[in-house]
């Protein structure tokens, strides 16, 4: 590749009807700074090349660590949506159980109300009975008592 400084020190050989040596040193030195000027704006274009490509590559980076963060959220997301499920069934589970124990204590509590309710009932039945009884006795007793107190007299 051709540098400034080549194009600044590049003879040329003298002819017979040459150019005018003022007038090629003159566009020779235009050319030198035109190239000079082309050769840093290449150069800067290079290294803004270069930051622009590390900058797309950190990007990818980025992307690729965004991708497996999506993934993992996802996959966290299903784990808790199978844990909360799971957790759920095991409530409903549970409180299916506790419903069926409630109500098998509130059977077995009237049962258990329903024959006590019966036994007094029953010994309600028997006292009532035994009292009567009793109070019958009492009363031919006393019929008795009288009779043999005022006899026929009645």
């Amino acid at each position: 590749m051709i540098t400034p400084l080549d194009i600044q020190n590049k003879e040329f050989q003298r002819g017979i009807r040459g150019y005018k040596e003022d007038d090629v040193d003159q566009f020779l030195d235009m050319v030198t700074v035109d190239y000079e000027k082309i050769i840093e704006e290449n150069n800067a274009l290079k290294e803004e090349l270069r930051k622009l490509r590390e900058k797309l590559e950190k990007q990818r980076e980025q992307e690729l660590l965004i991708k497996d963060t999506l993934d993992t959220a996802r996959g966290l997301m299903n784990d808790i949506a199978v844990s909360a499920e799971k957790r759920a069934e095991f409530l409903v589970k549970t409180a299916e159980l506790d419903a069926e124990r409630i109500r098998k204590e509130a059977t077995e509590f009237a049962e258990k109300t329903y024959m006590e309710h019966e036994d007094l009932k029953n010994r309600l039945n028997i006292f009532v009975t035994r009292y009567r009884n009793l109070v019958e006795s009492e009363l031919e007793r006393f019929s008795d008592i009288e009779d043999r107190i005022f006899g026929d007299e009645l």
